[in-house]
């Protein structure tokens, strides 16, 4: 009964005429990024950050949640459309919607995105209703011991559980430790990693360093990729033409359940998320198949089990973020960072000293997806030619924009040229295959990992045992310990495979 009450105090706050706004607006921009291929969430996030600056601390995040799994719809488009995943979640969708297309199935792909989306997000979101108080009443037991093993838990399975090499994104996971220590030391009161810049002395902020990592890196990236694929044109696609065919419903029942179980799972956990969940619900619906050779030529199943495993596990990511203040990717980072912004703590005492704040968004995050039919409906053919836009046009827009929501946050060049250092470091490193993502997790991390570090050492007089001791502590500290291995052992098993 008490979650129902809070839950309808949050539709309270949600349907607030400026809350309201802020939610149609996330959802239009997160479709219309997903939309634009190469555009990337990441990017978007970081450069309204800083409108938040203006805003209340729920319309900040109901508005950056609606960009977030807005996009997670928009991406499937292109991926239908034009064989190009809009988001990295959406590379698994090209490999049965794009062939549904050819053959002429668009409406039927389209349809499918819709309703895997819908029922994931919604079945991800009955799961944050339940478990994330739960969470938060586990976590009050939780002490600076606690807390920062659990943080380590965060950070090892954020940096190894990352794509590409492992060891790199190890690097750069230290490398954002070491960003987010720039400074003045809150306990020595002196200057930390600042060469001589009084402009650092109260640190990096998280919106220099996602634009510039996330936002002119990509822009650098792709600058000399002129060449975008043309859309599916012969096919008509409007409201109507958005339907399934007969059958295809109930021949999906199940692969949205179990698409829809493996995101919710996936995305509680920090460092796996919507990604490694559409490949793992892919899979999972091939080899279950009855006619595994369907796979690849047009699959319905093989496209519905993916979509309702990415936002279920785009609306579970939450959980971690809200209730523990662990984000589990860079973009539930980034949705910290705006929280820390506004002056508020995440982790367990969110829910009890900021109610409002998180019934309303959890209320929002059905608003946003009942938006999200009513508006790609009508708009859907809208989006389709709208794909086919020259990136030439695109990014030296978003470049535009990078530069004035940087100078707007401190009315600063020093943090305009700044961020196009940034950019370019990241550029280099992206070049380089190093991942920004683990960099931007140690960033946010790493100052709270310090913190507890030496609180729990003030409390226990310089006994390193103290984390040992404490059984909650212990276990975190074990998993840790256990994904260092798994990750070294699968390395070196991947080298002797080929011999």
């Amino acid at each position: 009964m008490e979650i129902i009450n809070n839950l309808l105090a949050g539709f309270s706050v949600a349907f607030q005429l400026d809350n309201l706004l802020w939610a149609v607006f996330g959802v239009v921009v997160g479709n219309l990024v997903g939309v634009l291929p190469g555009m990337g969430v990441m990017a978007s996030l970081s450069i309204l950050l800083p409108l938040t600056y203006t805003m209340t601390p729920t319309a900040a995040l109901i508005m950056l949640a609606g960009i977030f799994y807005g996009s997670q719809y928009g991406g499937g488009i292109t991926a239908v459309m034009l064989n190009l995943p809009g988001t990295a979640a959406h590379a698994v969708t090209c490999l049965e919607g794009h062939p549904m297309a050819k053959k002429g199935r668009a409406g039927s792909a389209l349809f499918m995105l819709l309703l895997g989306s819908f029922f994931g997000a919604t079945c991800g979101i009955l799961l944050m209703i339940f478990l994330s108080p739960l969470l938060s009443n586990i976590a009050f037991k939780f002490g600076p011991a606690e807390y920062f093993s659990m943080m380590l838990l965060g950070l090892v399975a954020g940096s190894t559980l990352a794509n590409g090499s492992a060891l790199k994104s190890i690097a750069m996971m230290l490398l954002g430790i070491v960003l987010g220590l720039v400074g003045i030391d809150v306990n020595t009161g002196t200057m930390r990693f600042t060469f001589g810049f009084i402009e650092l002395a109260n640190g990096l902020s998280i919106v220099i360093l996602a634009m510039g990592f996330f936002g002119l890196a990509d822009f650098l990236k792709n600058i000399n990729n002129g060449h975008i694929a043309s859309p599916i044109t012969k096919i008509k696609i409007n409201s109507k033409s958005i339907r399934a065919e007969k059958g295809e419903i109930k021949k999906t029942r199940g692969a949205l359940v179990r698409g829809t179980t493996i995101g919710s799972l996936l995305g509680v956990l920090p460092g796996t998320g919507a990604v490694i969940a559409s490949f793992i619900a892919y899979a999972t619906e091939k080899r279950l198949s009855k006619t595994p050779k369907e796979f690849g030529n047009g699959a319905i199943e093989g496209l519905a089990s993916p979509e309702a495993a990415t936002s279920s596990a785009a609306q579970t990511s939450f959980i971690p973020t809200l209730t523990l203040g662990i984000p589990g990717d860079p973009v539930m980072a980034l949705m910290l960072g705006a929280l820390i912004i506004h002056g508020i703590q995440p982790g367990p005492t969110l829910i009890t000293d900021h109610a409002d704040i998180f019934w309303g968004l959890i209320a929002s995050f059905w608003i946003g997806n009942l938006l999200l039919i009513v508006i790609n409906y009508p708009l859907i053919g809208f989006w389709v030619k709208l794909i086919s836009l020259p990136f030439k046009y695109l990014y030296p827009t978003a470049l535009f924009f990078i530069c004035v929501g940087v100078y707007s946050t401190n009315y600063s060049f020093f943090d305009v040229g700044l961020v196009i250092f940034i950019g370019f470091v990241g550029y280099l490193l992206l070049f380089l295959d190093f991942e920004a993502a683990p960099l931007l997790l140690g960033f946010i991390l790493g100052p709270m990992l310090e913190e507890n570090f030496r609180r729990s050492l003030i409390i226990s007089d310089g006994d390193l045992s103290f984390f040992i001791t404490k059984p909650i502590s212990l276990s975190f500290l074990i998993l840790s310990l256990l994904i260092v291995i798994y990750t070294i052992y699968t390395g070196l098993f991947k080298k002797k495979e080929p011999n």
